[in-house]
């Protein structure tokens, strides 16, 4: 194993992402040492990178929280998985495991929780390090290049759709038919919606026809939420708003039927002003979905390894974070990229 690695790692915040060569990490007790084999890169890692949000990560720091590889060394103690596994390493880096949330399975709300590519270093580097007990595993018949997308933009709408409370028959609005959106769509529809696709990109909107969405509105139309409404005949039962824009907020709670759920896990910047009048009246519920749990990230990668959801992928070099960055922040991704570490040394 050579002693240097290569990363992508954020000195400044606002300022493009760094390359360098940093001493490959040793695991301690309880810890496990992953070779990067893929790398997704998310909205998210753009947002940290930039130190858009309240709580900022302390610099410097490597981002990438959707980073697939094997493992390569194990800590003293550790049982849950064993050389050559491979696994995951997703937002959820880790959780105290005995608070109140963590022993109702909501382990993403834990007030200790750390995570991947934020508090801890991610995958945008040729190796890191994890807690075995939060991995994903990685079933033997997925792609690690497809993977990397299933275990944050996969969970993260599955889970959402899941919070919808919306039942099998249902319409359910995808809002955003992006990196998260083309895989909520799939999830949507294998879930048994009907599934109504919302963007203001039209070539979005035509890919979305082809994953199978019934419906696609454009949101820029003049009485765009009053087509969703009437497509959906009455609204939504579910929405699921993956864009982290705040129109795009405001719009859902909007095409939300009377006594439906509109759920937020898209992250702009900034506070949304909720219409409590609107909220009110139509009992409408506005939930937060944060991620998913390591039960929910079996259920999401088992719906992969099945072939029934797929991640449509772009394949880049670490050495284009960059690049991959600024066409993320101005709406140039149609999907998602994943950063190959396959020909890496």
């Amino acid at each position: 194993m050579p002693k240097t690695m290569h990363v992508a790692a954020v000195e400044h915040y606002g300022k493009p992402l760094v390359l360098q060569e940093w001493k490959i990490p040793q695991p301690g007790p309880g810890q496990i040492l992953i070779k990067t084999e893929a790398c997704g890169v998310c909205h998210t890692d753009l947002h940290a990178a930039k130190g858009d949000w309240t709580i900022k990560a302390k610099l410097p720091f490597i981002p990438g929280h959707e980073a697939i590889g094997r493992v390569v060394a194990i800590g003293a103690g550790v049982k849950a998985v064993k050389e050559g596994d491979r696994v995951g390493v997703p937002w959820l880096h880790s959780a105290c495991g005995h608070c109140e949330h963590c022993l109702a399975a909501w382990e993403t709300v834990c007030a200790e929780a750390e995570f991947g590519g934020y508090t801890k270093n991610g995958g945008f580097a040729e190796y890191l390090i994890a807690d075995p007990n939060y991995v994903a595993h990685i079933p033997a018949n997925l792609d690690p290049k497809l993977a990397g997308p299933l275990i944050c933009a996969g969970i993260t709408t599955y889970k959402g759709i899941k919070e919808t409370k919306a039942r099998a028959g249902e319409w359910v609005v995808i809002s955003g038919a992006g990196g998260l959106g083309h895989l909520g769509i799939q999830y949507a529809k294998v879930m048994g919606f009907q599934v109504c696709a919302v963007d203001i990109d039209d070539e979005k909107l035509a890919h979305a026809k082809t994953l199978g969405a019934d419906l696609t509105v454009n949101m820029k139309n003049p009485g765009a939420v009053e087509e969703v409404v009437k497509g959906t005949n009455g609204g939504a039962h579910g929405v699921l708003i993956t864009a982290p824009s705040l129109p795009a907020y405001k719009q859902g709670v909007a095409m939300t039927r009377k006594r439906g759920t509109c759920v937020l896990v898209g992250l702009p910047p900034g506070d949304f002003p909720l219409p409590a009048f609107d909220v009110a009246t139509n009992c409408i519920t506005v939930r937060g979905s944060f991620v998913g749990t390591r039960g929910d990230m079996a259920e999401t990668l088992d719906f992969g390894a099945r072939g029934l959801v797929k991640a449509d992928i772009e394949l880049q070099p670490l050495s284009a974070i960059n690049t991959i960055f600024d066409r993320l922040e101005h709406g140039k991704i149609a999907s998602r990229v994943v950063i190959d570490f396959s020909n890496a040394a």
